[in-house]
């Protein structure tokens, strides 16, 4: 297994791409973009057959894929489930997606799912216990993943920054990063995290997908708490924050996500392809300044 290599990830081309939903099958096979690839969330396909993994295999051999992995608590206190790794190894095997990814949490203990993505206190023990998680997850599927910064929602004590502690593991494991900058933005606002300097200090290198959502505001806190929620559009300040990483690295694939109150197909569309344009300006400005 080599390490995650981002100039790998770009020369595929991926361009901007959107969540792969069921209530938009088969329309999602009569579409003819070339730039366009879909992500789904893995475990929503491990361990099944019938139908559902059927439709995926029919996208899968219009469009490039990727996989999304939501529920490997791979820095939690308990070991890695290896009925779910090996799961997620076959369905690698089987659909050869062009990215898979997790997040750099934690959500389980021992036989107790929380169903959520919970941030991890960046200290030395729970290094260990992220970057085995890390390892354990690529040496089952035999290939370097993304690792996806978390939503902060309160503020904790830590030995490093998190710019740090990704870079930190991505040198030990030999994986890469997916920023995503709604994430990002969320955690500026809610806990106070300078959102540009933290993309400042990623190597661009390591940067190998950028996600992009809609946000909420908590109905007690307001504009103080920010939920990622994934039921909008993305709103014009996240944006702006995609525009800037995309100066600082290049070009990316980016992952238009909407997880609920989800729209007709059409009208993802529509929002895609404003992302898409946004992503061309700034990519066209990036060689221009070269």
């Amino acid at each position: 297994m080599t390490d995650f290599n981002a100039c790998a990830i770009t020369s595929m081309s991926l361009g901007c791409g959107i969540s792969l939903k069921m209530l938009h099958y088969p329309a999602v096979l009569e579409l003819m973009d070339e730039a366009l690839w879909f992500e789904v969330h893995t475990e929503n396909y491990c361990g099944i057959g019938g139908t559902k993994i059927a439709a995926l295999r029919d996208v899968a051999e219009r469009y490039p894929v990727s996989f999304h992995g939501v529920g490997a608590s791979l820095g939690g206190p308990s070991p890695l489930c290896q009925t779910h790794l090996s799961q997620v190894k076959r369905l690698v095997k089987q659909f050869n997606p062009a990215l898979v990814s997790e997040h750099a949490v934690w959500s389980r203990l021992e036989q107790s799912y929380f169903a959520d993505l919970l941030p991890l206190p960046r200290c030395s023990q729970i290094f260990r216990n992220l970057a085995s998680g890390i390892q354990q997850y690529q040496e089952c599927i035999q290939r370097p993943i993304l690792i996806e910064n978390p939503t902060h929602y309160l503020s904790m004590r830590h030995e490093m920054t998190e710019p740090d502690w990704l870079i930190e593991l991505c040198r030990f494991t030999g994986c890469g990063v997916l920023l995503d900058i709604t994430n990002l933005f969320l955690s500026e606002v809610n806990c106070g995290i300078n959102a540009r300097a933290y993309i400042d200090a990623m190597p661009a290198s390591l940067i190998g997908e950028l996600h992009i959502a809609g946000y909420s505001v908590d109905p007690i806190e307001g504009n103080a708490l920010l939920i990622d929620s994934h039921d909008h559009a993305p709103q014009p300040e996240v944006l702006q924050l995609l525009a800037y990483a995309l100066r600082r690295f290049g070009t990316r694939p980016v992952l238009l996500e909407w997880d609920d109150k989800i729209p007709t197909l059409t009208e993802l569309l529509v929002q895609r392809r404003k992302i898409a344009a946004l992503v061309k300006s700034e990519t066209q400005e990036n060689r221009a300044d070269a």
